[in-house]
């Protein structure tokens, strides 16, 4: 877009746009020239812009977003919640192995611990960006959470250290 003057040519139909309540960016795309062509004219024909518009428009704005944000904060919760059950349902666990590269699988009661780990893990990173999405209400809750959380995860750590070590490794193309 050209950033010269506006020709006095235009200045008529800049007046008549203003008139109708457009707004600089609504003017420069409607004219084809430069938001600052736009500001530089208005100045010179002594016309201003209703600065409440933009703030209503702004305000309406960060309001959408923080629905937005509220919307995916819950979803992000309710993926969490997914994630933390998928630890205690019946798993498949499968491998290829031996010479011929066979399958195997088995179903488990519930996951094994190492799936249990990257689980919790991922349910927490989900609560986590669900509560920086919409914190908590007051501090003390967010932070109650927060232990929690630390807390299970230490748990759940040291409880998948305990099974690791109990457990053989199976050798290749053989069945657990």
């Amino acid at each position: 877009m050209p950033e010269g003057p506006m020709g006095q040519d235009k200045w008529d139909r800049f007046r008549a746009l203003h008139a109708e309540g457009l707004g600089r960016n609504a003017i420069a795309r409607e004219m084809g020239i430069a938001q600052a062509v736009v500001s530089r004219t208005a100045v010179h024909l002594g016309l201003t812009f209703d600065r409440s518009k933009i703030q209503a428009a702004t305000a309406a704005r960060l309001a959408d977003l923080a629905e937005r944000r509220s919307i995916l904060a819950e979803q992000l919760t309710g993926d969490a919640e997914k994630l933390r059950a998928q630890m205690w349902e019946p798993t498949t666990v499968f491998a290829f192995g031996g010479k011929d590269n066979t399958f195997a699988s088995e179903v488990l009661d519930e996951a094994p611990a190492a799936d249990k780990r990257a689980l919790m893990g991922t349910a927490g990173m989900a609560i986590d960006r669900s509560l920086k999405l919409a914190p908590a209400e007051g501090s003390s809750g967010l932070d109650a959470a927060k232990s929690m959380l630390g807390s299970l995860g230490e748990a759940l750590a040291a409880y998948s250290r305990a099974e690791d070590s109990a457990e053989e490794p199976l050798v290749e193309g053989e069945q657990g």
